[in-house]
């Protein structure tokens, strides 16, 4: 059961970790081409690199809502992006194999993020120790 529960810490950060790296190599091919949306990649990037550490440390249901939340918002970014005449670029982006996968690693991390909040919950419900301290406890 325990092995079971890190594998899909891991999981999830190992697909954080690979949405994060997608979207630095992203930033360098458009950084010359257009600043702000580099830019939007770097911080991207670097804020899927960071949710590695709550992952794997297993911080607790309040940082597992904040991940989804923030992949969320970014799946929701790149879909508004893909239509004519959207609010933010003004056209429709193309769909390319790379946005594909980055998208499929976001949903990947959600879903796997979700498992682990499930889970959790029910481990919490029948008594079952995670070996680490829960949202009430560390308070």
């Amino acid at each position: 059961m325990a092995a079971r529960m890190r594998g899909l810490y891991y999981a999830a950060a190992a697909a954080t970790a690979i949405a994060g790296i997608l979207h630095l190599i992203i930033a360098t091919n458009v950084l010359g081409l257009n600043l702000s949306i580099g830019t939007f990649f770097i911080i991207a990037g670097i804020a899927q690199l960071f949710w590695v550490v709550p992952m794997i440390r297993r911080w607790g249901r309040t940082w597992y809502h904040v991940g989804i939340s923030g992949t969320a918002a970014l799946i929701i970014v790149f879909a508004t992006t893909r239509f004519p005449d959207n609010p933010i670029t003004g056209r429709g982006d193309q769909v390319n194999p790379m946005g594909i996968v980055v998208e499929l690693v976001e949903a990947a991390f959600i879903g796997l993020t979700a498992a682990i909040i499930v889970r959790e919950s029910r481990l919490k419900e029948v008594g079952v120790k995670t070996g680490r301290k829960t949202d009430t406890e560390a308070a």
